[in-house]
């Protein structure tokens, strides 16, 4: 048996939970939300009524808005517990769900049309296998997020205290270089065709001032200043098989 078989991820089961949903309650998470799902949506615009794989999406971020613009999603976790979100979808038949490993997913090569994964490439161990499973089960398109080093992320272990005492309930999390993903990605054939930056300002000084207006109207004015695009974070990036026809 492949040994990456034998290896569990878990990160999923903390972000699929009501406690990390609380991150993201109010005026301030509707807003983190909506910035996301508007991303995501015209990434996939490209692809009306396709298939997604939402992999570690037990966090139920994505799944109603792909849901209602017709897509048919499909979320895969590492254990049952993930689902407890998604539960409504599920009983009504609007969405499947599967336990299984994240590092060698139960479906086979190009199973479907497009795969995203939020919030979990920043807390696996072996994120390099967990990119080219995303890749191997899909048809068209992956669509993933990550804290980027080339932010205020780098000084985010000097600040976690700090962080932690304001959110209550962060953990760490690993950043990454745009690049070394793209690298990666091409050689599995895929290309990066479009990127999404979502903040210039950490995240939890949104949380902290609790102004939601405000916050938009500043991450405006650093987007028109072409600031986020170079030192925003999280960053929603868009990889495209190549040939995909083929």
């Amino acid at each position: 048996m492949n040994s990456v078989s034998d290896f569990i991820e878990t990160a999923d089961i903390e972000t699929s939970s009501e406690d990390y949903a609380r991150r993201f309650s109010g005026a301030v998470g509707a807003w983190f939300l909506k910035i996301q799902e508007d991303a995501t949506v015209r990434m996939l615009s490209d692809y009306p009524g396709a298939s997604v794989l939402d992999v570690g999406g037990g966090h139920g971020q994505l799944a109603g808005a792909l849901i209602q613009r017709g897509n048919r999603v499909t979320v895969v976790g590492s254990a049952d517990v993930c689902k407890a979100r998604l539960e409504t979808f599920i009983s009504e038949g609007r969405c499947d769900f599967k336990a299984g490993n994240l590092l060698a997913l139960p479906y086979p090569d190009r199973a479907f049309d497009v795969v995203i994964s939020y919030r979990l490439l920043a807390h696996v161990i072996q994120w390099t296998q967990l990119i080219r499973e995303l890749t191997r089960v899909a048809r068209e398109a992956v669509v993933i997020d990550y804290p980027s080093i080339r932010s205020f992320n780098w000084v985010a272990a000097q600040f976690f205290g700090l962080k932690k005492r304001i959110e209550g309930n962060t953990r760490p999390f690993a950043c990454f270089k745009e690049a070394d993903l793209v690298k990666l990605c091409e050689t599995l054939a895929f290309a990066r065709v479009d990127r999404y930056p979502e903040f210039f300002l950490p995240m939890v000084i949104h949380r902290l001032v609790q102004q939601p207006a405000l916050s938009a109207a500043a991450e405006a004015l650093f987007r028109y200043l072409r600031i986020t695009s170079l030192l925003g974070s999280p960053v929603i990036v868009k990889f495209r098989r190549e040939h995909a026809s083929q």
